[in-house]
């Protein structure tokens, strides 16, 4: 997955165009998915912490238990565009 393109703000793999976001004008966006970016904006004005809850449902299958998904989806996001400081 190193290798796939990410959405920058929920690490979504944009493993086609279809699931790329759209600029104000209707171009689509490589940078973020249809979800985080469906018209030009974020779809939410959230924090990191709270997007690690959304995604949380999304990917618990990949971890044994609740706490490591959150801790470790939440050290993956932080390093995406949108959440690095």
């Amino acid at each position: 997955m190193e290798n796939s393109k990410l959405c920058q703000s929920c690490g979504m793999e944009l493993s086609n165009e279809d699931f790329y976001g759209k600029n104000s004008e209707g171009s689509k966006n490589g940078k973020y998915c249809k979800y985080c970016f469906p018209n030009g904006a974020f779809s939410k004005d959230e924090t990191l912490d709270e997007m690690v809850e959304s995604c949380i449902p999304f990917r618990i299958k990949n971890y044994p238990d609740e706490q490591t998904a959150r801790e470790k989806i939440k050290n993956d996001l932080s390093l995406l565009e949108r959440w690095k400081k």
